[in-house]
């Protein structure tokens, strides 16, 4: 059996994490919440997280401040920023994906989430193996 991925939930309500948390659990993801940026960056310290969802309003920050820092701290892990008051394109953002007003139903937040965390950012192994099977002009490959 693989280890359920783990999605850390970025948000200042309270009530809304909950709610994110219960649809994680119950879909079968491992969720873990912060009402700040700075529980955040505990979380990240202290886990292993595959994936970040933060709420673009939030108390203290925007959330999109909060995607910036933990990027900085992480950059290759997948973050998702969402919004319930903000379409998509309307402001510009530093998420992997944004999901704004009109498209955050659970169902389409769930088959976003399964998405990305199922990606893996980075170099990828595979590159190297295919690269050196075609031997492919321009990509230089470390033997």
């Amino acid at each position: 059996m693989r280890p359920r991925k783990l999605i850390l939930c970025v948000d200042g309500n309270e009530r809304a994490l909950a709610v994110r948390r219960f649809l994680l659990e119950t879909r079968g993801f491992r969720a873990v919440t912060a009402t700040s940026l700075h529980e955040a960056v505990a979380v990240l310290g202290a886990q292993q997280v595959d994936l970040v969802v933060a709420e673009l309003r939030l108390p203290q920050f925007d959330g999109n401040h909060v995607i910036g820092q933990l990027k900085q701290l992480m950059p290759e892990l997948p973050m998702l920023l969402t919004s319930e008051s903000v379409r998509a394109g309307e402001r510009t953002h530093q998420a992997d994906a944004f999901l704004g007003k009109g498209n955050s139903s659970a169902a389409e937040l769930m088959e976003r989430i399964r998405v990305m965390s199922a990606r893996k950012r980075g170099p990828r192994k595979a590159t190297t193996v295919v690269a050196r099977q075609m031997a492919i002009p321009g990509i230089a490959v470390a033997s």
